[in-house]
């Protein structure tokens, strides 16, 4: 087992890690050093810090717990103070980042009772040196050593789209993380006149009902490719047929997009809805990423991830409820097209989209870019992903999904794993593709610390 291990990051991931760790019992006490980040939550990260109740949880209450092991985990905590809540209602995020928090603390007053020493270090870590005796981390002037070290970074920093213009971006007027402007929407005096918002995903959606709330007056346009909002769940959840065998089993025979997509069309006209057929590949879909070849992948990115993102990662009913509600009122209107350009004129952004062999422009006081995780380490401004790249210790996935390892999380450098550094969350997206929702996240921590704490 590895007694000291340090674990990099500061949200769901590496919490989830942090409390499968402490909830052990090896046969000698461990030493983790967690390097938050400097996060003002830490366990909450981006995806759990809002405030707003408007921001709801994307799958519903009984599947949330923060560990394999407690599956009713998250559903009991909030029972505690109501317990009207079903295990099928979309709670807000808010509540899943307060459980987050109480089980972190939890499991460091359990660690501690087992003799186990944390020490939660409110930094960044500049640098990472790893070997094969161990692995150096180094933040400022110091440097501590580890028996092995998880990177558990989520997102990386979002990067403007291409024809974004430098004058554009000075501006301020054209926003590459919505967040931040989420939490001080209410200093906007006045409010914006023309929004426009670039994607359509979960992350558009959680940015318009905001926005349109603080700001009534506001007009928002949504543009994405095909200008669809993501799927919605059915009120009542409805669990698949079968195990989907006899489906899974001809994907593999066949590991081709255009096959696989004739699959499951076939398999969903079959059912009297479609959800509970993509409900059954979730156990099944890193498995079947691992067999794709990666001219498949990369097909599979340009023709097809938008069509499973919007099926595969779907809203809440009374979300679809809200959206429509804008688009009826007029305050929301949605367009198909892809972004070309985004120009300062005046005291304004002229956006440049094509669409169907024709441009066309649009003119906004604010434009927010909501076009889902960054992952690239090949482009990113993350400080310590790019020292690993340029020194050589991490290899990028070549389609932009992070970072290369192998099954069990280690990390590559060319070839070979490193034997003590490890990933877990959206660095592995090249290698397990599904790797940001929590029923994924916990069970990759709960395989990683089975590896820390093995012989």
């Amino acid at each position: 087992m590895f007694r000291r291990v340090a674990i990099i990051g500061g949200g769901a991931a590496a919490a989830t890690l942090l409390g499968e760790l402490l909830e052990r019992q090896p046969p000698q006490p461990l030493h983790l050093d967690w390097y938050t980040g400097g996060a003002e939550m830490p366990a909450r990260g981006v995806a759990y810090g809002t405030g707003s109740e408007r921001h709801l949880l994307n799958v519903r209450a009984a599947s949330m717990s923060m560990f394999a092991g407690k599956p009713r985990g998250f559903l009991d905590f909030v029972q505690r103070d109501d317990p009207s809540i079903s295990g099928t209602d979309f709670l807000p995020r808010r509540r899943y980042g307060d459980y987050l928090e109480a089980e972190v603390a939890r499991a460091l007053q359990q660690g501690k009772a087992h003799g186990h020493d944390v020490n939660i270090i409110p930094f960044s870590v500049d640098a990472v040196v790893p070997e094969s005796d161990g692995v150096t981390l180094i933040h400022g002037d110091e440097s501590h050593r580890a028996d092995a070290a998880v990177l558990a970074l989520g997102a990386l920093p979002p990067q403007p789209l291409g024809g974004v213009s430098a004058a554009a971006l000075d501006s301020g007027r054209y926003v590459v993380d919505p967040w931040p402007l989420l939490a001080s929407a209410a200093e906007f005096n006045p409010p914006p006149r023309r929004v426009v918002v670039i994607g359509l995903g979960l992350t558009a959606v959680d940015v318009l009902l905001e926005l349109a709330a603080q700001w009534p007056q506001t007009e928002f346009t949504a543009v994405s490719r095909h200008g669809l909002l993501p799927e919605a769940h059915l009120h009542k959840a409805v669990a698949p047929a079968d195990d989907s065998a006899e489906l899974i089993d001809s994907m593999r025979d066949a590991p081709e997009i255009h096959r696989w997509l004739h699959l499951l069309r076939e398999a969903c006209a079959q059912e009297t809805d479609w959800r509970p057929v993509i409900d059954s590949l979730r156990p099944h879909t890193s498995g079947l990423w691992r067999e794709l070849p990666l001219e498949q992948r990369a097909r599979f990115l340009r023709h097809a991830r938008w069509a499973w993102e919007r099926v595969r990662h779907r809203m809440p009913p009374q979300i679809l409820t809200s959206i429509t509600a804008l688009e009826q009122s007029g305050q929301l209107q949605r367009q198909s097209g892809r972004l070309q350009s985004v120009q300062l004129v005046d005291d304004a952004l002229q956006l440049t989209l094509s669409h169907a062999d024709k441009t066309r422009t649009l003119h906004a006081d604010l434009v927010i870019q909501t076009v889902g995780l960054d992952t690239d380490v090949r482009r990113t401004r993350h400080r310590l992903v790019r020292q690993l790249l340029t020194n050589a210790h991490i290899t990028a996935d070549p389609l932009g999904l992070g970072a290369q390892a192998d099954g069990a999380g280690r990390l590559l450098h060319g070839n070979a794993s490193w034997p003590r550094l490890f990933a877990i969350g959206s660095l592995l997206r090249g290698t397990l593709w599904e790797s940001t929702a929590m029923p994924e996240i916990r069970q990759q921590a709960r395989n990683l610390a089975d590896q820390l704490l093995g012989d």
